[in-house]
């Protein structure tokens, strides 16, 4: 007898621009957001110190890259975000959230004010879900282009403002760019959007290029002695570290702003106005407290507490759980994220959580773990 599940079509693993370049390099490639993706090249720990103490070249071309434009797409997209969209300067850049009308997460993105229209970079594992939202969201008189032919790359660590100069060109000096704001320049004789931003708490920028200038850009930049590639799992440490909550582990459609420790992103006029999907949730949570907020954890002990871990009351009840978990590399200890109830979110309060049948002890500790080095 042949099920149903059988007639699915399999859904193809798609290859990145730079998929051959990791390759050749020795990456250990692993199916990742519907993408082969490298997660490492001579080990995390090391790629990840690498990037805190130097320069690391990460491929985020899974990432979607949206433009947005036509007449009112400022406000036509903070309808569908509680960000300030409208008082956004050209170059500017500003992270917000795709609300529901419940208030929940539907992801977590950045967006960024070109000369004409918005840049959009959404996440990886969501972005046809993202797409397919904004589309049926947006008036028909906005145009959305899925650039689908643009590569993502983001250059991090101290030093990659030195390495990457040496290669780009523009209307003014790379290093007048501040952390959130990005600008067109040329680099391997392509033009290039780069932004000072990234998602590892060190200084950086991120590099939208075309997908066939990809190679010759991340060669050109690996040729620079502070310059390694670095995979996926140091890029997940090293934001764990950065207390950078990843959408799908640490957020979600369930989750509100509030409860994720994300009220930054709820801009001043926004919050007046209360226009924004799930408004009425989100600014009732904001005035008396969710029942669950996201803290940071240091774990006691050697044994990292990983997702899916329960965080238990006094008599052993699961009252939360625990997001993102793993051994820092940067402090020699176990951290990890987690949604515990509010009574127990202070800082210094002792945490319970529960793995596998074994408990361990932490401590609810302020984030980000490692303080970020961002040039403001």
């Amino acid at each position: 007898m042949v099920s149903d599940e059988d007639d699915l079509p399999e859904i193809e693993t798609l290859a990145l621009p730079l998929d051959g370049w990791h390759r050749a390099r020795g990456a250990r490639m692993v199916e990742f957001a519907g993408y082969w993706m490298p997660i490492q090249y001579e080990g995390i720990v090391a790629e990840h110190l690498w990037t805190r103490q130097s320069a690391g070249l990460f491929d985020v071309s899974h990432m979607g890259q949206l433009h947005l434009s036509g007449e009112g797409v400022e406000a036509a997209f903070e309808a569908l975000v509680p960000a300030d969209i409208a008082g956004l300067g050209v170059g500017r850049m500003r992270y917000s959230l795709l609300l529901n009308e419940e208030g929940g997460i539907l992801d977590d993105l950045m967006i960024s004010r070109w000369g004409q229209g918005l840049y959009v970079v959404v996440n990886g594992a969501v972005k046809w879900d993202d797409i397919a939202h904004i589309r049926m969201e947006l008036p028909d008189e906005i145009v959305l282009n899925h650039m689908e032919d643009h590569a993502l790359l983001a250059l991090q660590g101290p030093k990659a403002l030195a390495a990457l100069r040496r290669h780009v060109s523009g209307e003014y000096p790379l290093d007048t760019l501040k952390f959130m704001m990005g600008g067109r320049f040329t680099i391997a004789c392509v033009e290039a959007w780069i932004s000072r931003s990234g998602y590892t708490g060190e200084d950086g920028f991120e590099i939208s290029i075309p997908a066939d200038a990809a190679e010759t850009v991340a060669e050109l930049l690996c040729g620079e002695p502070e310059v390694k590639p670095i995979g996926l799992g140091a890029r997940d440490s090293l934001r764990l570290e950065a207390g950078l909550p990843l959408y799908g582990h640490d957020l979600d459609p369930e989750t509100t702003p509030i409860a994720a420790d994300l009220g930054f992103a709820l801009s001043k006029r926004r919050r007046e106005e209360a226009n924004f999907p799930g408004a009425r949730r989100v600014l009732a949570e904001r005035e008396s407290g969710p029942a669950l907020k996201r803290v940071g954890l240091t774990v006691e002990g050697r044994q990292p507490v990983r997702e899916g871990a329960d965080v238990l009351d006094a008599t052993g009840k699961p009252v939360g759980r625990v997001t993102s978990g793993g051994f820092s590399p940067s402090l020699q200890q176990p951290i990890a994220m987690a949604y515990v109830p509010a009574a127990l979110a202070a800082p210094g309060t002792r945490i319970t959580l529960g793995q596998r049948g074994k408990t361990h002890a932490a401590t609810v500790t302020p984030m980000p773990f490692v303080p970020h080095r961002y040039v403001r």
